[in-house]
């Protein structure tokens, strides 16, 4: 069972890479995003708030802009697959759940702003910094609420194991990123938009 989990886990970061990380912008993005969530887990054990707002407003942003905005969504040449079929078999958030994931994540400071005891569920802040202690608080009820949605939705769309993997590829994406992208800021600056990705075309 292990070897067949260690293998689901394989293919879904093999699929996600090949599928959506093309772009040599948007593989930097991940490494940036990548360090920041690992900074953002060591936070967890000092203040889970600023753990949040790191998570969100750095490692998140850098993240889905990577890419909403630089990878290709025509044609992909490399697996000679549509984007509309890539966005309907991935497992994980597509491009329209994260809208809705990204609409609630911008809506909790607004709604913090709007109601800053949250209808009596919480004590007003005090001060700016106290405002967005409750954001970072907010936002990692948001992160821990996606996260466990969607792998109970995988549950009953793919079965236990295929959600649990899924799980466990978000939780530790930031350390495959680094050892995966890490070279990606080089191949940038030499002027490779974009990965030919050799490795996907012969493998």
């Amino acid at each position: 069972m292990f070897k067949d989990f260690l293998g689901q886990l394989a293919t879904q970061r093999w699929d996600d890479h090949r599928y959506y990380h093309q772009s040599r912008v948007n593989q930097t993005l991940h490494l940036v995003s990548a360090i920041s969530f690992v900074v953002a887990y060591g936070l967890l054990f000092i203040d889970p708030a600023v753990a949040a707002l790191v998570g969100w407003g750095v490692s998140m942003v850098t993240r889905q802009s990577g890419h909403f905005f630089f990878e290709p969504l025509g044609f992909d040449e490399v697996n000679q697959a549509t984007n509309e079929h890539k966005e309907a078999i991935k497992v994980g958030y597509n491009l329209r759940r994260k809208v809705v994931l990204l609409s609630l994540w911008a809506a909790a400071p607004l709604l913090l702003w709007l109601s800053p005891s949250l209808l009596g569920l919480v004590e007003p802040a005090q001060s700016a910094s106290g405002f967005w202690h409750q954001v970072g608080w907010a936002w990692l009820v948001l992160g821990v609420a996606g996260l466990l949605f969607r792998t109970v939705h995988l549950f009953f769309l793919k079965g236990v194991m295929p959600g649990l993997v899924w799980m466990t590829k978000i939780l530790t994406d930031p350390f495959h990123d680094i050892a995966l992208y890490h070279r990606a800021p080089l191949h940038l600056l030499r002027g490779e938009r974009v990965d030919p990705m050799v490795h996907v075309r012969h493998g």
